[in-house]
């Protein structure tokens, strides 16, 4: 009994001096919750684009490059929750929560019929500066979570982010796609020689980043590409 209770005295010390917060509202989690309170995932706008094949983001790349599928999970709105998780992913080291969106994107995509042909995933790579700082690309986090719900392998190091882009935010589209411009190189043909392979990233703006990348991909022999973000952000 006394045991127990300094136990969970330690426990709430320790809670006043690292708040166990949601990432999306940043209140305090209660039990059975973790990294994402209840309320907050009620409130993240779902798109099921991956039930339609004509469905927006897959009209992004029409006319540019030849995609099989383009989906994104939820409609993404600025100062709204989802832009407060994808910060605490991408800015407070919190890489726990990509995997958990993925999963939860891995759950949904499990209902959609091209997804049993899927190989491969591969996030979007960072480039080797952009590691350094952050310390993990947020993108294969998502990809790990995607990874243990569809069982399909993650390869993350066929193909590399040779030039360390600067901030697409508050570029137009043309700047975007000259800020990628030869950002990608293949590094192991062999082995994405005929696979269907997805194509992850967090969000989905112009574009500009993902269609690079998969031009990339698309030189390889027979080698097909589809794409899921987690956001999609409405021009």
């Amino acid at each position: 009994m006394i045991i127990n209770n300094l136990r969970k005295l330690s426990n709430q010390i320790f809670s006043l001096f690292y708040p166990n917060l949601c990432a999306g509202c940043h209140v305090d989690l209660v039990r059975h919750e973790k990294i994402i309170c209840l309320s907050c995932w009620e409130t993240l706008p779902k798109t099921n684009f991956h039930l339609r094949e004509k469905n927006p983001v897959a009209q992004k790349f029409w006319g540019k490059i030849n995609i099989q599928h383009a989906t994104s999970f939820y409609y993404f709105n600025k100062e709204g929750r989802l832009q407060q998780i994808l910060h605490a992913l991408k800015y407070r080291k919190q890489f726990d929560v990509g995997i958990l969106l993925g999963q939860k994107m891995g759950v949904d995509l499990l209902y959609a019929d091209w997804i049993k042909n899927i190989d491969l995933i591969i996030p979007i790579p960072l480039s080797k500066e952009k590691m350094r700082t952050r310390g993990y690309n947020q993108s294969e986090s998502i990809a790990l979570g995607l990874s243990a719900v569809l069982n399909i392998p993650v390869q993350t190091n066929a193909v590399l982010r040779v030039k360390n882009t600067a901030s697409q935010t508050n570029k137009n589209i043309a700047e975007r796609l000259e800020n990628v411009k030869d950002a990608f190189a293949v590094q192991d043909a062999e082995k994405l020689k005929n696979k269907q392979v997805l194509l992850i990233d967090d969000v989905l703006t112009t574009g500009a980043t993902l269609e690079a990348c998969a031009r990339e991909l698309l030189t390889i022999e027979n080698c097909k590409i589809s794409i899921a973000t987690i956001a999609y952000a409405m021009d």
